[in-house]
């Protein structure tokens, strides 16, 4: 099969498509900024650029004289995974401590290099590719869900400094849920206000909710915000 000719090309392109919604699926179910559009976007792109890199002798543009080309795909290849960073960094954001976004960053990656794979004819490469991936996100997410996880928990309160400290009935609440819990950060703000931020984990959010209740009711406390980490 001539990857260069239109017919040759269909395969490759079709199962970029396909595995970058196989891929993007899964992040578009669990609600994520880059989905089921961006995964197969991404898949082509990097399935049509290894496609166009393979066939440089068709390309519209004429060789000095006396001089010699030598293509090269693997450069392309390069480029392209260099590039894809920029999107990547796109989907990763920080929340206080928490940084989220990494697992669909990551996955954004290796749904490129799979593209990658399918532009170059490598089908059987591609397409094993495209299964392990959809079993780590699915599969290992099903997995962990049955184990007795611990999430973990950026907690941020503040209160007014004039007043007297709530920080000894703050951290008693915090070490309620986890006795391991430790504090982040200390910051005077405007106003006369302190911020702390402890990081704890917490096994179940009916704990998560009973932590926010106790320091709703602790006195002296004028704010606070719970930041349980996600992927």
């Amino acid at each position: 099969m001539n990857p260069t000719s239109l017919e040759g090309a269909v395969l490759p392109i079709l199962g970029a498509v396909i595995a970058g919604g196989v891929i993007g699926f899964e992040r578009e179910w669990r609600g994520r900024a880059a989905g089921f559009r961006t995964h197969i976007l991404v898949s082509l792109a990097s399935a049509l650029l290894m496609l166009a890199a393979m066939s440089q002798a068709d390309w519209a543009f004429r060789a000095l004289p006396d001089e010699n080309i030598v293509t090269d795909p693997t450069r392309m290849a390069h480029g392209v995974l260099t590039g894809i960073g920029f999107l990547c960094a796109g989907v990763i954001f920080r929340t206080g401590f928490s940084i989220h976004g990494l697992t669909t960053a990551a996955s954004l990656w290796i749904t490129s290099a799979i593209g990658l794979l399918f532009g170059a004819g490598l089908y059987g490469l591609g397409a094993t590719g495209t299964v392990v991936t959809a079993l780590i996100l699915v599969g290992l997410r099903l997995i962990s869900a049955r184990l007795p996880a611990r999430t973990v928990v950026d907690a941020e309160i503040c209160w007014v400094r004039s007043a007297a400290s709530p920080e000894p009935a703050v951290e008693a609440a915090l070490k309620a849920v986890d006795p391991q819990a430790r504090h982040d950060r200390f910051e005077l703000m405007d106003g006369g206000r302190m911020r702390r931020t402890w990081r704890l984990k917490a096994a179940t959010e009916p704990q998560l909710k009973d932590l926010a209740e106790r320091l709703a009711a602790t006195p002296g406390v004028i704010a606070y915000r719970l930041d349980p980490r996600d992927d």
